[in-house]
């Protein structure tokens, strides 16, 4: 039997764990899954032009973070007091160093300043108004809070304020976008970004920046984004603990990352998106949906909201 060509590189990106009703029509699923394709579009095209994984995973979530449909940057949800803070992180598994920060506020794409942390700075995570000054010391572009404001997300805190409860991201599942990229030179990496909970106690932070717990990469092993309920992810210190199962067990990425999500882990708490050193792709989840897409350098290209697949239209 011929063995399995090893791709050459391989991503997959995530708009959220959760998903709209099953019963909504195609057309309000079509947004959510252009938006995905594009994003991937954008991915493949750097990795064939020989991006790094750091490139690329900081690339395609800038994407995202720009596509208000999904709750980071943008697209963020509000605070209890109607506000918005954005919690990211970036890691380069070569490497080891990392950039986070949390809590921003003015950041236009989070995931740009990690970077910026990543490349330059002997602290790599940074909260409030540090992180938002350190922005402006660099470069990166700021706004003022408003410009993450959208009728749906305030719609959204509404709601939730109106019941008494704090939302992962109102009904249509839990916030969070994030890569992981393995590139033609084996190099992992992987990013994640989020606005948060709709009406969460300000200052609240949850896993996507917390290195281990909603972000992890490490060359040899995988690299691991996050999306779900933050608190369980960080309990769990899934991300790690997905990669330390694959070094001290043995264990296959696919192995780790199902008997994490869907064995060990409550139903409804999220899901991850990972790639390990040889290209491999899993994505498991144990909500209703989640938002991803994947592709890599022997032609899979797929998008999907629910169990459903469909190949990705590259001419979007």
């Amino acid at each position: 039997m011929e063995a399995q060509r090893q791709p050459e590189w391989a991503f997959a990106i995530h708009g959220g764990a959760g998903a709209i009703p099953r019963t909504a029509s195609s057309a309000a699923a079509a947004p959510y899954l252009d938006g995905l394709s594009r994003t991937a579009a954008l991915g493949r095209k750097m990795l064939r032009d020989g991006a790094s994984a750091l490139e690329t995973a900081e690339a395609v979530v800038v994407e995202l973070e720009n596509n208000q449909l999904f709750n980071a940057g943008a697209g963020a949800v509000y605070t209890a007091d109607a506000t918005h803070e954005m919690d990211a992180a970036i890691m380069d598994g070569d490497t080891g160093r990392y950039g986070a920060v949390a809590g921003c506020k003015r950041v236009r794409n989070p995931v740009r300043l990690c970077r910026v942390i990543l490349d330059t700075r002997t602290h790599m995570f940074f909260a409030g108004e540090g992180a938002d000054k350190l922005a402006e010391t660099h470069g990166v572009s700021v706004v003022d809070n408003s410009y993450f404001n959208t009728e749906h997300r305030l719609r959204a805190l509404r709601d939730a304020q109106h019941n008494s409860r704090v939302s992962l991201d109102h009904d249509e599942g839990y916030g969070t976008v994030g890569a992981v990229v393995r590139d033609c030179n084996h190099n992992l990496a992987a990013a994640t970004s989020t606005g948060g909970m709709t009406n969460k106690i300000p200052g609240r932070v949850g896993d996507s920046p917390l290195i281990g717990a909603g972000t992890y990469a490490r060359n040899g092993l995988a690299a691991v984004s996050a999306t779900g309920k933050g608190e369980a992810f960080m309990r769990a210190l899934v991300a790690y603990d997905i990669c330390a199962r694959m070094k001290y067990a043995g264990e296959p990425l696919r192995d780790a990352a199902d008997q994490i999500i869907m064995n060990e882990m409550e139903t409804g708490d999220g899901g991850i998106i990972a790639v390990d050193a040889n290209g491999t792709i899993v994505m498991p989840y144990n909500t209703g949906g989640m938002y991803r897409a994947a592709a890599d350098s022997t032609g899979m290209g797929m998008v999907a909201i629910w169990e459903e697949t469909y190949p990705i239209d590259w001419k979007l």
